[in-house]
């Protein structure tokens, strides 16, 4: 199981994508959060509101993740972070697995 993140310049567009990966079982769970980021982008330091998901989901289904949030995102450059869930209630980590069964 692996936990990706990404980061979306508006909340609609948060809930688009991960009402779709949710949808396509894709991820079990996806969590949106606010967060202000700073940034560089093309020599200048910015600022934006942002909201970040944490899509829970298994790692076999990380490059069509990457592939639905690339299509439905509006940044030129999306973040996409992967990292691996190391533990967690075998009850919960269990229906992660249930709920993105192809």
């Amino acid at each position: 199981m692996i936990l990706i993140t990404t980061s979306c310049a508006s909340r609609d567009e948060a809930v688009r994508i991960a009402q779709a990966l949710v949808e396509q079982r894709l991820a079990a769970c996806v969590q949106i959060l606010p967060a202000t980021s700073i940034y560089r982008w093309k020599g200048q330091v910015e600022q934006a509101e942002e909201y970040v998901l944490h899509i829970k989901t298994r790692a076999g289904h990380a490059d069509s993740v990457e592939a639905c949030v690339r299509r439905l995102h509006s940044y030129e450059l999306p973040e996409l972070l992967m990292m691996p869930i190391a533990g967690g209630s075998a009850d919960y980590i269990e229906w992660m697995r249930a709920e993105t069964a192809a």
